[in-house]
């Protein structure tokens, strides 16, 4: 019975962690496989690969960027190999299972949530053990008759249990290294799939240690923290810094998502003590309008995050990325200019201007009608427009993004941003103007 984990990255340089994890939980079992592929190539190269491989199980990996991908990899690949039962798991998939395998009549079976021990039982099932797929949690399925069954969620596990994954670095040569010491997050923001895993867990530090030690061994290029809010448990955060801090080869950079006014004094000096170029910060602020903070179920002083960010940047040797998003409730036009410009007062070494994504599981799918949040059908189920942000309005946004894209994110026109910013009243107004002058000079179209 040969099993085939497959993943769809966005770009060549990602890799699927997700995978690499299941295959490594089932340790000693033999011929699971794992192929990775970008949605850049062609869908017929992707079929061509899959057929030569010969599974008899595909399991694929399915996010808000590649679902239609696998979508059509599903219904092509089935007329080449009939036989070939399918699974799918991952985000954009396990909390609307059953509408998932309504709706593609190819699949066997959806793996919800965590699934190192799901996967484990259903290569065993596939082996022939004697456990029923009606037998194993965190699964829906379609039985031999055709109905299809949602199985009770499993329970979280203990994060220190999965192995580690990176023992052959020849697999990841050019490629981002995405690792977790914790999974789940304390908070409730309404947005994020996040939230809807309240069983906060984290690895074991020794095991921390050990496995960043072997990164840095190898001076691997980056190591990408995929923790949901790093900086939640304050001795976690210290302990993983300070290793870091004391072990630094001079190569490796490290990249940790944190909530800025949750950073305690100690913090910033440890982090301030880093080498250029060790640590970079990503923080997500949204937006600035109170109200809209408050409907979202964020946690935030504002000007906490404000002050901690100019701390941050006192030494400049942090890189800081700080993110907005677009078409939040209560966030009207004239709002979010303010949000905008808030948070480009903090100088940001990126700023990214992003649009809501209305995800299934999430809060705010149940009140799109609340807020008249209207959005795309297909992922990545963009914003078109709410009660408080016109379509045109969005256009308008979409025109400041590219110009905040190319302008700042870029650093190559720092020196003409600054020259040319006070002769607008704010930087919303100087990009927006700089959107304007592309339109009209007919750039957006070439």
């Amino acid at each position: 019975m040969r099993i085939l984990l497959a993943a769809i990255n966005a770009k060549y340089i990602h890799s699927n962690l997700a995978v690499y994890s299941l295959k490594a939980y089932v340790r000693a079992e033999e011929e699971i496989q794992i192929a990775e592929y970008t949605i850049n190539q062609q869908v017929n190269d992707i079929l061509m690969d899959l057929y030569k491989k010969k599974p008899d199980v595909l399991c694929l990996s399915c996010y808000i960027w590649n679902r239609m991908y696998v979508q059509e990899i599903v219904h092509e690949i089935k007329k080449i190999m009939p036989q070939l039962i399918i699974w799918l798991g991952g985000p954009e998939v396990s909390y609307d299972s059953k509408r998932v395998l309504e709706e593609l009549s190819k699949v066997t079976g959806v793996m919800k949530g965590e699934g190192e021990e799901t996967f484990l039982e259903l290569v065993r099932h596939y082996k022939g053990a004697p456990k029923t797929l009606a037998d194993i949690s965190g699964i829906t399925f379609r039985d031999e008759a055709g109905n299809i069954v949602e199985n009770p969620w499993r329970p979280v596990m203990d994060l220190s249990l999965v192995p580690f994954v990176y023992e052959d670095m020849e697999k990841f040569e050019h490629k981002i290294i995405y690792y977790e010491s914790s999974r789940g997050c304390p908070f409730s923001c309404s947005y994020c799939l996040s939230s809807v895993d309240k069983s906060l867990r984290f690895r074991d530090m020794e095991l921390v240690k050990r496995e960043l030690q072997f990164f840095l061994d190898k001076k691997v290029p980056q190591v990408k923290f995929v923790d949901r809010t790093f900086n939640c448990k304050h001795e976690h955060a210290k302990e993983i810094w300070r290793y870091i801090l004391e072990h630094d080869n001079g190569v490796t950079n490290f990249h940790f998502e944190i909530a800025a006014d949750l950073l305690t004094e100690e913090e910033i000096a440890l982090l301030q003590q880093m080498r250029p170029g060790l640590v970079q910060l990503e923080i997500g602020i949204q937006s600035t309008n109170r109200q809209t903070i408050k409907e979202i179920c964020r946690t935030m002083d504002i000007e906490k995050v404000s002050q901690v960010v100019k701390e941050i940047h006192k030494n400049r040797n942090i890189h800081v990325h700080l993110d907005l998003i677009a078409g939040l409730p209560y966030e009207d036009y004239n709002s979010f200019c303010q949000s905008f410009n808030d948070v480009y007062a903090m100088e940001p070494d990126q700023l990214q201007l992003g649009f809501l994504k209305v995800l299934s599981g999430t809060d705010m799918l149940s009140k799109t009608a609340e807020y008249g949040l209207v959005f795309h059908d297909t992922p990545p189920y963009e914003v078109l427009f709410t009660d408080w942000l016109s379509y045109q309005d969005i256009i308008v946004l979409k025109g400041v993004e590219e110009m905040v894209e190319i302008y700042y994110n870029s650093a190559q026109f720092s020196a003409s941003i600054k020259r040319l910013q006070p002769y607008f009243k704010t930087p919303f107004g100087m990009y927006y103007a700089l959107a304007e002058f592309y339109r009209d000079q007919g750039f957006e179209e070439k």
